[in-house]
């Protein structure tokens, strides 16, 4: 039997959640629209509440509120990039990260392990950092590496250095950075491009990534803003990725807990674009929802991946790559 190619429909292939109709997406990024025109975000930074004012958006340097119309995330949307290539030291484990393609990597950031070797329950430290980065390199089920436990017996003010140097040291696959001010972010790329062999060749080859998170409910931190800012100028990616928690730093609705991360995520990426027109941005959430119980975020509840579900959803219809939590 001859079965010629299909015209004009929509195919469906694999497993996956149809999680809004194109209306619905509309009606979020409209609300969100809203949101960040009338309401705003909160701007720590008066580096980045300088970038906003020079390019449109009304800011209250007094109150540091900055509300941004409509067509400046808009055009931020439309100026970030696609497609991105989350390069390894080994070029057998590049990242691609465009519509459609799905991939793995762990999650933290513990501060306690249980050592496999005595069974004891204790703090994490920097060994372990370079042991679990070992065991992630050799297992081809993960991409990439996230940072999974905390480096404790360092001191806090230099343990992202710590984390990034011993990480590096035992992987080849492409590790995010997690900068917590301006002087951070810059030492983090330093340090890569020492890696990489230079700043141009960090760039050709961006063999790390940074990470941003906005404080719920609608804040930029000042280290957020500065990572943002750093990164956009290195034309490293940056995961602009919200942490809101649904009936504690959001609402209590999963819908509306979607628009305010959503307006802090696109708060970052418009900052982004502002800085460097054209600078990778990654959609990121690992949103989840308040236990009202326990007072404590719940990971691995079946709100986590609706929330998930919804956020790449959104991150489609913008056509940026995204990078949800899981449980």
């Amino acid at each position: 039997m001859r079965r010629n190619l299909l015209s004009g429909r929509n195919l469906w292939q694999g497993f996956g959640l149809q999680v809004f109709t194109d209306s619905e997406l509309e009606m979020i990024h409209l609300a969100t629209l809203e949101v960040l025109e009338r309401t705003g975000i909160f701007v720590q930074s008066q580096e980045a509440l300088s970038i906003f004012e020079k390019n449109g958006a009304l800011v209250d340097r007094e109150n540091r509120n900055v509300k941004i119309p409509a067509y400046l995330v808009d055009e931020a949307i439309r100026s970030a990039p696609q497609k991105i290539v989350l390069a390894g030291r080994d070029p057998q484990n590049d990242l691609v990260l465009e519509s459609g393609r799905v991939n793995f990597c762990p999650f933290g950031e513990g501060i306690h392990v249980i050592d496999p070797y005595t069974g004891e329950h204790r703090k994490s430290t920097k060994k372990d950092i370079g042991d679990v980065a070992l065991l992630v390199d050799a297992l081809d089920q993960y991409d990439m590496l996230e940072y999974t436990v905390s480096p404790r017996d360092v001191h806090p003010k230099v343990a992202v250095y710590h984390t990034y140097e011993a990480t590096v040291s035992n992987t080849t696959k492409h590790i995010p950075q997690s900068p917590e001010d301006k002087e951070s972010a810059q030492v983090l790329i330093e340090m890569a491009a020492a890696v990489a062999g230079g700043k141009e060749k960090l760039r050709d080859r961006p063999i790390v990534s940074g990470a941003a998170c906005p404080q719920s409910p609608l804040s930029l931190s000042e280290g957020c803003c500065e990572g943002i800012m750093e990164y956009a100028r290195a034309r490293l990616p940056m995961n602009v990725l919200s942490m809101a928690m649904a009936g504690g730093s959001s609402p209590v609705s999963l819908a509306g807990t979607l628009v305010t991360h959503n307006a802090e995520v696109l708060g970052g990426l418009v900052l982004a674009q502002l800085t460097a027109k054209g600078a990778p941005v990654i959609y990121g959430s690992s949103t989840t929802i308040l236990d009202l119980r326990l007072a404590s975020a719940t990971v691995g509840c079946p709100e986590l991946a609706m929330i998930s579900a919804a956020v790449a959803k959104m991150a489609q219809f913008y056509q940026l790559p995204s990078y949800v939590a899981g449980g």
